[in-house]
């Protein structure tokens, strides 16, 4: 048993049938095989085939294309440069303070007795003129 061809017949109208004859002689190719072309791929996509004009076709396929192209004005890149340097920046100032508190825990720590100071030896220090509040 072989692989054997089957006819199949329907009914366009007149205006389609036109349609489908000049696509058929554009491309130079009998009317049948515009058929047989659009059940081949038909068939091979599992019946997701849409019939759309060549310069849609076109216009589609350039937009399809990846990875996808969008042009974005020169103050928008330049305003997301400056932003990533100042990001940069705060990343670095951020690390800086980092260091500084954990030297000053290191001090914390190295410094083992507590660090008492008496208001009398304030007052003893100041010859000076005495405070006031208020």
């Amino acid at each position: 048993m072989g692989n054997k061809n089957k006819t199949i017949s329907f009914r366009v109208n007149e205006d389609a049938f036109e349609t489908l004859r000049e696509i058929a002689e554009e491309r130079d190719i009998s009317l049948s095989a515009v058929f047989r072309d659009y059940v081949d791929t038909l068939v091979a996509h599992d019946g997701q085939v849409r019939v759309v004009p060549e310069h849609e076709l076109e216009i589609k396929r350039g937009d399809e294309s990846f990875p996808p192209k969008v042009e974005v004005p020169k103050s928008f890149i330049r305003e997301h440069e400056r932003l990533e340097l100042e990001a940069d920046h705060l990343r670095e100032q951020l690390e800086e303070y980092k260091q500084y508190v954990t030297h000053l825990r290191e001090q914390l720590d190295e410094s083992d007795e507590e660090e008492v100071i008496h208001l009398e030896d304030l007052d003893a220090d100041a010859d000076e003129q005495p405070f006031r509040l208020g």
